[in-house]
């Protein structure tokens, strides 16, 4: 499958975003770490708000207006209308930017990441996945139509490295296993999670696969899971208290 457009309607399927994709505190005191003692912060891409530092002003940059909507519902701020490669403000706007696993979202990651630089006086925190990991996790020998989906969005890190410039660091994140970020790795200890049709569109490689397709893809695990053949594969990840696969913070300093 060829992906010509990175993005997802949210505005047509992401309605109860929201109450799937929560901030894990764990995940987020990775982000405020990274944020230093940055007193002001840009976050785009910011969708309902998830992982918004509560201690800092903020400004959120969003295009959806479902997403936006559901900010109230998160107690945040409200979003200014706008994309990435656009952002509507003055150079050295900002501390600190956050995207947090939205950039494989815009069309033009390149473009979009050199607005950041540009607004930004000091460090820029991108949360994201490593597209050469994804095949680390169970889910690709069940799911390999959404693994290449995926494949063809995420950004690979030198990509990002190259793009953001200056001094970049990568860290390599641990989902823990009762993560209340509902991404595809946070499942790697409840499969069976991904039976039920509203976890999978809080993620959204799956909205690049037809319904008819989701339910061919999600039998093969279904099938296993009732045989107890999945339990017998990768049952120790249903006691793993952490599991480090492709999520990665990406930190990048003038």
């Amino acid at each position: 499958m060829k992906i010509t457009n990175p993005a997802f309607n949210y505005d047509l399927n992401g309605g109860k975003y929201s109450g799937q994709r929560q901030t894990d505190p764990r995940i987020e005191a990775y982000i405020h770490q990274a944020l230093g003692d940055a007193g002001t912060v840009l976050n785009v891409g910011a969708g309902a708000g998830s992982y918004e530092p509560v201690d800092r002003y903020v400004i959120a940059v969003e295009p959806s207006v479902v997403m936006r909507s559901q900010r109230t519902n998160n107690l945040k701020n409200p979003a200014v209308i706008g994309s990435a490669d656009k952002l509507p403000f003055d150079n050295d706007s900002f501390d600190a930017s956050m995207a947090i696993v939205t950039v494989h979202h815009w069309p033009d990651i390149e473009k979009g990441l050199r607005e950041l630089r540009r607004v930004t006086r000091f460090q820029i925190v991108i949360m994201t996945f490593d597209p050469d990991s994804l095949d680390k996790f169970w889910n690709a020998e069940y799911f390999p139509e959404v693994i290449e989906v995926e494949k063809q969005r995420y950004p690979k890190m030198d990509f990002l490295i190259n793009s953001l410039g200056g001094k970049v660091t990568i860290e390599s994140i641990p989902v823990p296993l009762d993560c209340k970020d509902g991404f595809q790795e946070a499942f790697y200890g409840r499969p069976e999670a991904f039976l039920d049709k509203e976890v999978r569109k809080a993620q959204s490689a799956w909205g690049f696969i037809s319904d008819e397709e989701q339910d061919k893809i999600v039998k093969r695990l279904e099938v296993e899971l009732r045989s107890g053949e999945w339990d017998k594969k990768y049952g120790h990840f249903r006691t793993l208290p952490y599991f480090t696969c492709s999520l990665r913070l990406v930190i990048a300093y003038h």
